[in-house]
């Protein structure tokens, strides 16, 4: 009977200084296991040494494999070309920064061999992203969980798995170009289950999220997964014309006139031009989503790969 392959989906933008230990940390836990397993490293555009790095680590071992991209195409391609390149039975997606803990792997198998196909992986702890990331986090999920059909777990991450017949459906359909893959993970169905963890220091570098990058991705996902914001216009006119006809009621009852006060009418004013604005605002957002989506364009290209049947 052959044994089964684990493939570990890497994603690596500008990482020359931890791409060595990754890779020894990695062999420690992989040298213990039952199946037979391959290192997919994804070169997101690196600028930095990263590429010479792997091309090194495919030299001295077939087992690692090497898709490089023509240029900076995000986070999110990235793990969607491992997933579509990798040959495994089962497909884990992990960050290079060893924030993600291959030790999990093992456990990772575990499920696997249980029979689930998706594995969510919840962080418990993550105490090197700082109060506000942590908090901002925190309420993200709650909003997304809130505006969405789908409920999301509290706190998952791109460090997950997939089985199979998971990848198959992720590498067929889900091909949007404004894309929250660890959404789709728990949105196509199948048997699941989660594995807590707790989030490594960084072990060197820095994030490449900023807060701001993070903000554009959260509004990125809600339009994505959830039309509600949409209706809140319709939602806001109701309520506004309540209050207007409240208004007129009490002017017509009162024989007071029209309500005086320049401060009251500017501050009315002001609050239904910014009110106004917002929605204007939330409508563009998906007009740009369809957009883009309507140009079709690729999500990533490869400008090379290294240690696959692909090979050129």
């Amino acid at each position: 009977m052959m044994k089964k392959t684990i493939s570990i989906v890497v994603s690596v933008y500008n990482e020359e200084e931890v791409l060595g230990r990754f890779y020894e940390e990695a062999l420690k836990v992989l040298g213990g296991i039952s199946w037979e397993w391959e290192l997919v490293f994804v070169n997101d555009g690196s600028v930095d040494g990263s590429y010479a790095i792997l091309s090194e680590l495919c030299e001295k071992d077939n087992r690692v494999k090497l898709i490089s991209f023509s240029r900076n195409f995000g986070h999110e391609a990235a793990m969607i070309a491992g997933i579509d390149y990798s040959t495994g039975d089962g497909i884990v997606c992990m960050d290079a920064d060893l924030q993600h803990p291959v030790e999990c792997i093992p456990e990772i198998i575990e499920k696997f061999e249980q029979g689930y196909e998706v594995i969510n992986m919840v962080r418990v702890s993550n105490r090197s992203a700082g109060l506000i990331k942590n908090l901002a986090s925190a309420a993200f999920y709650k909003l997304i969980n809130l505006l969405s059909d789908v409920k999301f777990e509290n706190n998952a991450s791109d460090f997950f798995a997939v089985g199979r017949k998971a990848a198959n459906v992720l590498k067929k359909n889900y091909r949007e170009k404004v894309r929250f893959l660890r959404g789709y993970v728990q949105n196509v169905g199948f048997r699941r289950t989660v594995i807590e963890y707790e989030a490594h220091d960084r072990a060197a570098g820095k994030s490449k999220y900023s807060l701001a990058k993070l903000f554009r991705f959260s509004v990125h996902t809600i339009v994505c997964f959830s039309d509600l914001p949409l209706k809140l216009g319709i939602l806001a006119g109701v309520v506004v014309a309540a209050l207007g006809g409240v208004l007129l009621l009490y002017t017509l009852l009162t024989r007071s006139g029209a309500p005086g006060g320049y401060t009251t009418i500017v501050a009315v004013l002001c609050f239904m031009f910014a009110l106004l604005f917002i929605f204007i605002g939330i409508i563009g957002e998906y007009i740009a989503i369809l957009f883009t989506e309507l140009k079709d364009r690729p999500i990533y290209l490869v400008e090379e790969v290294k240690n696959m049947e692909t090979d050129d």
